[in-house]
């Protein structure tokens, strides 16, 4: 099994991961997750690894305030893309552009990272556990990192409740290789059991669009994206709304060193 490449569909990703509602909710809630952990490194500027960052929507936020950014992908069209926005935003001075996997970033990188963006990658990734533990190797002490992997249960939800029975009984298996639709949608506690054995210390945990996928009208009160974000921000961290989530997101901090006695 490899890893999975977009070079091939990188109009496609561009427009289907980043032009919807879906992703507005998306991004929405990872800025929410990424203030909040931003308020914990300190006040000077950062150095950040984007793992299988695709067109570096997030990153080019972050450079924008001045932190230094490593963006990797396997995808050479994602970078050449993701290089283009980022000269057009005036940021391309704080970022740098890799096309190497999650795995090989500590070849890449002189000195540690204080934070590392790996999110929607996860469910791309042939041998996630080494992935993981490379970028747990890449940050230093305190460090954190934040993931966003597919939720394998808000799969199963939604094929129940459109009553995709048979699809089910297959066990989901994809039929179209060239679909967005992940290769390896991954079980919650696989991910945490995987975290905790690389040695991170899991923070928070966090649903992404924990009912919006399931909509089938517009909300009632006319409010549209705005009213359907206010619901999502109000139960994504609530128990079992955060769990049913098409998205989780995991903070997850590697352990500060000991002081010597």
């Amino acid at each position: 099994m490899q890893d999975r490449n977009f070079d091939n569909l990188a109009e496609k990703f561009s427009q289907n991961i980043y032009g919807t509602t879906k992703a507005f909710m998306r991004q929405a809630i990872l800025w929410d997750e990424l203030e909040a952990i931003l308020l914990t490194l300190g006040t000077d500027p950062l150095c950040v690894l984007d793992a299988g960052g695709g067109l570096g929507r997030i990153s080019r936020g972050l450079a924008q305030r001045g932190h230094q950014i490593l963006l990797c992908d396997l995808s050479g069209e994602i970078l050449r893309r993701a290089r283009q926005h980022a000269e057009a935003q005036g940021v391309s001075d704080h970022m740098q552009f890799r096309q190497i996997g999650a795995q090989q970033v500590g070849e890449h990188l002189d000195t540690p990272v204080d934070l590392v963006l790996f999110h929607a990658v996860l469910e791309w990734v042939a041998e996630p556990e080494k992935a993981l533990q490379a970028l747990f190797d890449a940050l230093r002490p305190g460090g954190v990192m934040l993931l966003m992997f597919f939720n394998r249960n808000s799969l199963v939800f939604r094929n129940l409740t459109l009553g995709n029975f048979g699809y089910l009984r297959v066990n989901m298996v994809k039929q179209k290789k060239r679909s967005l639709s992940p290769d390896f949608p991954r079980d919650p506690e696989d991910v945490y059991r995987w975290l905790t054995a690389c040695g991170f210390e899991i923070e928070q945990r966090t649903g992404v669009r924990v009912f919006s996928d399931y909509m089938k009208a517009p909300p009632a009160d006319g409010g549209g994206d705005a009213s359907i974000l206010e619901m999502e921000r109000r139960y994504c961290r609530q128990e079992s709304f955060l769990s049913l989530g098409r998205y989780i997101h995991v903070t997850a901090r590697k352990p500060g060193q000991k002081d010597e006695l």
